[in-house]
């Protein structure tokens, strides 16, 4: 059985791009570009909770970076460098050599170094931590929405959700959406390119991991505003081809989770340029509401007009899931 060391030689070992010193040493070395500010997030992915046991090492190789990916993307940060903390069940190289495999693909699609990390004998748990580079002040933060901005979404939110009920049996996929469905659950596509280019237009914004409504719930809090939801703007279409189902579809879309799209809130006369910016980027941007001067307080429209008052949390790992 290959030792701790020769496998971090054999699978996580790969030139570096932009690191002064990666992996070897007792700590990698960084330089960020002048003017910039580090961003830095970390996700910690657990056997059982994340992802099935049995899940494809490639496809999980993937999300793992993915995920944290896709946190850079919320901040408006370029991705720059990883490192990886994993708890391995044992040194099988039949598992780790793909795992290895998918999470540099998504390191190469990205332009991410991997300059480090620590494994160990355990349950299987990877915690990656991710740094990227930000120009100084430029940042979107949660923060910043103000009443009257318009709310936005990425893609189709509740596709990742559909596929993990298909897993579970719940529900029975359409044969035109089930590999779209499977792919956004397990292998996610951070909204890089459009996370930069909403720096200077977004005023808030965060990514969509633990359900739409209750993520957008942050966004409240901390820019102190609240929310009305059309209920008729929100991107059920493509939802209810896949399950047959509206009531299934809604849920997915606004409580389901692990979508890693983008949520965030611009000023209505920007609204033209959003919309050339998803043209140009070949990416549906949704208009699903806007943010109001009644703070805490979220709202969802019908479409008879009446609006409804909402309670709505995202997944909590220490209390109830929605």
């Amino acid at each position: 059985m290959p030792s701790e060391f020769a496998l971090i030689r054999r699978h996580f070992t790969r030139p570096a791009r932009h690191t002064d010193l990666a992996v070897g040493d007792d700590a990698a070395l960084i330089r960020p570009r002048p003017g910039m500010q580090l961003a830095i997030s970390t996700d910690m992915l657990v056997a059982g909770t994340h992802f099935f046991a049995d899940t494809d090492p490639k496809d999980l190789g993937w999300k793992t970076l993915a995920v944290n990916v896709s946190d850079l993307a919320a901040m408006g940060a370029e991705p720059r460098w990883v490192v990886l903390a994993a708890s391995l069940p044992s040194a099988d190289e039949g598992w780790i050599a793909p795992f290895a495999e998918g999470f540099f693909a998504c390191c190469e699609a990205f332009g991410v170094d991997a300059i480090g990390g620590d494994t160990t004998r355990g349950p299987l748990n990877l915690c990656p931590t991710i740094f990227g580079e930000v120009p100084f002040g430029q940042a979107v933060t949660r923060s910043g929405g103000r009443a009257g901005d318009e709310l936005w979404v990425s893609g189709a939110p509740g596709r990742a959700a559909l596929g993990l009920a298909h897993l579970k049996s719940e529900i029975r996929l359409a044969t035109d959406w089930r590999d779209d469905c499977l792919a956004a659950l397990h292998r996610p596509q951070p909204r890089v390119a459009l996370g930069l280019a909403l720096r200077g237009l977004a005023t808030a914004m965060l990514d969509v991991s633990d359900g739409l409504l209750g993520d957008l719930d942050h966004i409240l809090e901390l820019s102190g505003v609240g929310a009305e939801v059309d209920e008729t703007a929100l991107p059920l279409a493509p939802l209810i081809a896949a399950c047959g189902d509206p009531a299934r579809a809604f849920q997915a879309c606004t409580a389901g989770g692990d979508d890693y799209e983008l949520l965030f809130a611009a000023p209505a006369e920007r609204r033209a340029d959003l919309l050339a910016l998803s043209a140009r980027l070949k990416l549906p941007l949704h208009c699903i509401g806007r943010l109001t001067n009644q703070p805490g307080r979220l709202q969802l429209r019908h479409a008879n007009g009446q609006l409804d008052d909402l309670a709505v949390r995202g997944y909590d790992h220490f209390g109830r899931t929605p």
